[in-house]
């Protein structure tokens, strides 16, 4: 490849690793992060991300001659993100130079023509060491601060580092920087969403089991990431036409569940309550009769601590490896990769799961202390959801029966301290009488009474939940069951 020269503000496409190109541009790194030693190296803020790294020149090319070659090998949505911020940020820096170009053709006839902004020399090995005066960064150049920050994911130049000095902890700062063999040190801000395209996935092999709103949408980012992934489902109706989509995107079929993990190294599994967790595992061809030491089970149902505690003992007792990590979101999250995802059980299948995490979800949490620990958490979390959604619905249905506007209710509400995207759209749908489910009705009144009966087990009262469980009840016995969370409100009506 030709010699590059480039100076600072220069557009350039960067290569890290084995990841993709990613648009980013030249800036002086912080003054005390010296460059790396040995070859010849450009400090790259990259689009999109906020992220910073040292790239060789020879993993660099200019933006603009070859925009078109990277726009066709490359189609994911954060990496188009990332072209159209380029566009936006040329966009802006052509308004400013129409703005002030008279001012400055007035201003450079008296005055000393400006010192051009340095050309790296590839045996400059002072160019980085100083950082640069203020004139010549812009606004857009990292901060010392923000460049130290870190990024949970398989990246070149970082290693996993376990501290104890919390309970519960993003995968975001379990990271530290170091310096490879390579001299190559990647700097990246705290985010652990997938850049789509730019997860280095993981090379063991992923087994899948259940493909309901939030399994579906976890196995489409498994694959779209670049996972090895076979599949099943329990539910018969579903297998042929959910698995045959999955096949057509690279997924492969297991037969049974137990096939499926005897062909895989990590294997999955999210159904829709404690007995189906449960059968799964326990039941004829199931998960248990395919675990031999060593592989890892991860399960993502939302169920009680005791199921968990169970199933992590019998997968344990045969040398597999066990976690536990539900997922809180909805079916649109989920096929967004920006569920949260909270584990508990063995850190070190944790780690090993750090690629698929990214793929399916914005952030994760580990918590420390036994398994059970991530269901009690994520029980508490959708107990508070489950009552927050019927409480809104007591307020809709109560504003009509006074002869006030529900819409305005709802305006009124979204200008408030308690706006939010979850409150804006369960309202619309309400009014829109959509009630396709997001997140099953049936669902949402498990979880709150598997919540309520964990209160019970340690004689903490639970009166609010208690109300809402309820109000759901009642909307089940409306045939609400199979519709969305929202359709609570229907509870309030008939």
């Amino acid at each position: 490849m030709a010699t590059v020269h480039l100076r600072i503000g220069d557009l350039v496409w960067g290569k890290l690793g084995r990841y993709p190109p990613w648009p980013g541009k030249v800036v002086s790194p912080p003054k005390d992060l010296k460059k790396p030693r040995g070859k010849k190296c450009f400090f790259v803020k990259f689009f999109g991300t906020e992220d910073h790294a040292w790239i060789k020149v020879e993993q660099l090319k200019p933006y603009h001659p070859h925009k078109e070659e990277m726009i066709k090998i490359n189609k994911g949505k954060r990496f188009q993100q990332a072209v159209d911020a380029v566009e936006e940020y040329l966009k802006k820096a052509k308004g400013k130079d129409q703005a002030h170009s008279d001012d400055k053709s007035k201003s450079d006839k008296g005055r000393k023509a400006a010192k051009p902004m340095k050309i790296i020399e590839e045996d400059d090995e002072d160019a980085f060491k100083g950082g640069s005066s203020d004139k010549e960064q812009t606004d857009s150049d990292p901060e010392p601060s923000s460049v130290r920050r870190l990024v949970a994911g398989t990246v070149s130049g970082f290693k996993w580092e376990s501290s104890p000095a919390s309970s519960m902890e993003p995968i975001t700062k379990r990271l530290k920087i170091i310096e490879e063999d390579t001299r190559s040190t990647s700097i990246q801000a705290a985010d652990s969403t997938a850049i789509n395209g730019s997860i280095t996935p993981t090379d063991k092999r992923i087994g899948f089991l259940g493909l309901g709103l939030m399994g579906s949408g976890v196995v489409s980012n498994l694959l779209k990431m670049g996972h090895v992934v076979t599949v099943w489902n329990r539910t018969a109706e579903k297998v042929q036409s959910k698995c045959d989509l999955f096949i057509q995107e690279g997924a492969r079929l297991g037969r049974t569940p137990a096939e499926v993990v005897s062909m895989c190294d990590i294997t999955f599994s999210c159904v829709s309550d404690p007995k189906a967790a449960r059968d799964l595992v326990l039941g004829p061809s199931g998960v248990l009769q395919g675990i031999r030491p060593g592989k890892c089970y991860v399960e993502m149902s939302t169920v009680d601590p005791e199921t968990i505690m169970e199933l992590a003992q019998v997968i344990t007792s045969r040398g597999g490896r066990f976690l536990e990590a539900p997922v809180s979101g909805s079916q649109q999250l989920s096929n967004d990769g920006m569920l949260v995802i909270v584990a508990a059980g063995d850190r070190s299948v944790y780690e090993d799961c750090s690629s698929c995490f990214q793929a399916m979800g914005k952030t994760s949490f580990f918590i420390a202390g036994e398994a059970g620990n991530a269901a009690r958490m994520m029980l508490i979390l959708n107990m508070v959801q489950g009552s927050f959604m019927a409480t809104i619905a007591e307020g809709l249905t109560l504003a009509q029966a006074t002869g006030q506007s529900q819409q305005t209710f709802l305006d009124i509400l979204c200008h408030g301290q308690m706006a939010s995207t979850f409150v804006d759209q369960k309202c619309q749908n309400i009014l829109q009488g959509n009630f396709k489910p997001d997140y099953y009705l049936k669902h949402i009144q498990k979880d709150l009474r598997l919540a309520i009966s964990m209160g019970d087990s340690v004689n903490h009262p639970t009166p609010m939940a208690a109300a809402a469980n309820e109000v759901y009840k009642r909307a089940k016995a409306l045939d609400q069951s199979d519709n969305d969370m929202s359709a609570v409100y229907r509870a309030y009506i008939h």
